[in-house]
């Protein structure tokens, strides 16, 4: 089944399948450490649900819900 980022759960993790089709936000991903194959968790969401924490390579990121929509993970 195919979701993207936001459709983890807390505590839930999922692997990076495919980042956005737009190359400014692709390439500023890729820079943080999000490939193809990559883990990822979801730690925890900001009261008003923007922006959302994650988990990946041993460190946190906090991303926007607009870039986590483009990110699909399985």
């Amino acid at each position: 089944m195919k979701k993207n980022l936001g459709h983890l759960g807390v505590g839930e993790t999922g692997r990076i399948e495919h980042l956005s089709d737009n190359i400014q936000l692709k390439k500023r991903l890729s820079e943080m450490g999000l490939t193809g194959g990559t883990e990822i968790t979801k730690i925890s969401v900001a009261p008003l649900g923007d922006p959302i924490q994650y988990s990946i390579r041993g460190y946190r990121i906090a991303l926007r819900k607009s870039e986590v929509a483009q990110i699909r993970v399985r």
